[in-house]
């Protein structure tokens, strides 16, 4: 197991977003995931699409037309973007206002659950969301309109 803790990357106009911070790692999830990209010529442009759909959201919200659904129906897992690309970026959708960023990969396979990367990233999703949904119910994480509260460290 691995703590972790939830980072706040931005408070937007329309929507809060997060990230996932392994205690153990210096960057967070989704800085991992710009961070592999970034200076990749095969992957920038999908990368910066997946950042124009992230100020779409800071400005409008994580309406849920702007994710494909992923993971299992018991869950809030999502992937960024909906259009055509090589890349995936796994998210946790809480609510229009609340999105928890994770890690992603290039998606190479028909599913993420053929990519021990993407499966593996998801799974840590999910289980990030069982979590904040136990800690919701015993009263250690607040979940509000547009934010959510905690000084709880999770084990994952």
């Amino acid at each position: 197991m691995s703590e972790a803790e939830l980072v706040l990357v931005e408070e937007a106009k329309n929507c809060t977003l997060y990230t996932i911070q392994f205690l153990s790692e210096d960057d967070t999830e989704f800085e991992q995931f710009f961070n592999k990209f970034k200076d990749n010529v095969e992957f920038s442009p999908d990368l910066m699409r997946i950042v124009g759909f992230l100020g779409k959201i800071a400005d409008f919200g994580a309406l849920e037309r702007y994710f494909r659904p992923e993971g299992k129906m018991s869950d809030r897992v999502a992937a960024l973007p909906t259009v055509q690309s090589k890349l995936r970026l796994y998210c946790l959708r809480l609510s229009d206002r609340i999105l928890i960023l994770g890690n992603g990969g290039v998606k190479n396979t028909k599913t993420y659950e053929e990519s021990k990367e993407l499966s593996g990233y998801v799974l840590t999703l999910q289980n990030f969301d069982r979590l904040i949904k136990e800690g919701v119910k015993d009263g250690t994480i607040i979940v509000s309109e547009d934010r959510t509260e905690t000084d709880k460290t999770f084990d994952l």
